[in-house]
């Protein structure tokens, strides 16, 4: 690895604790009203509006609430995915049938996650997405996304990049967290839009 390689990987480790502490200061009232606009703001999305199959996931903790988005989604007879962790930190998929379809998972020392509770698609299903929303921790002006490290969606990207599927890309995010520059790895790939509880940022690749 080149030293500007490792130089951005603990930048974004640095950046990452950062935008972390911002988010753990919100309170519970700061989390419901973004969930709200942020689900407006999303359902407001073209791509949104003519998609087939969304993939998506269920915010947890501090990140941008995505459950009043997703039972939209759902309502509307869109079909949703949702992600569950594989051991070596890939993605399989399930299909979302309300909140009752979820199961609360407990992944070693990291944090519970909501899985689908149903049968699982394989990891090649998110393929099928005609969007595919990311979580993260913030977007820079280039569209160049920071996760939270697990490397779980660059696999998921890397897949949809071999199997010539081109979906849109959304990252959720806070409104302070669409920022000038951050640092990149050769394996990051740009999203196509960010959205935030007040508004949309669209990127050209």
């Amino acid at each position: 690895m080149s030293h500007t390689e490792g130089g951005a990987e603990s930048d974004k480790r640095m950046l990452r604790r950062e935008f972390i502490t911002v988010r753990n200061r919100l309170t519970t009232d700061d989390l419901r009203e973004a969930a709200t606009s942020l689900a407006e703001r999303a359902l407001g999305l073209p791509e949104l509006a003519r998609a087939r199959t969304v993939a998506a996931y269920v915010s947890v903790g501090s990140e941008p609430g995505t459950l009043a988005l997703l039972d939209t989604l759902l309502a509307r007879g869109v079909r949703v995915l949702l992600p569950a962790l594989l051991p070596d930190n890939d993605l399989d998929w399930g299909a979302y049938a309300g909140e009752g379809s979820l199961a609360r998972v407990q992944h070693g020392g990291k944090m519970a996650l909501f899985e689908p509770a149903g049968e699982r698609l394989g990891p090649d299903a998110v393929t099928d997405a005609d969007v595919v929303l990311l979580p993260g921790l913030a977007v820079d002006a280039r569209g160049m996304r920071l996760g939270r490290g697990g490397g779980s969606y660059d696999r998921v990207l890397a897949r949809l990049e071999r199997a010539g599927a081109h979906p849109s890309l959304v990252v959720l995010l806070y409104d302070g967290e669409v920022v000038g520059h951050l640092p990149e790895e050769p394996h990051d790939r740009p999203v196509h839009a960010a959205v935030t509880p007040s508004g949309v940022r669209r990127f050209t690749a």
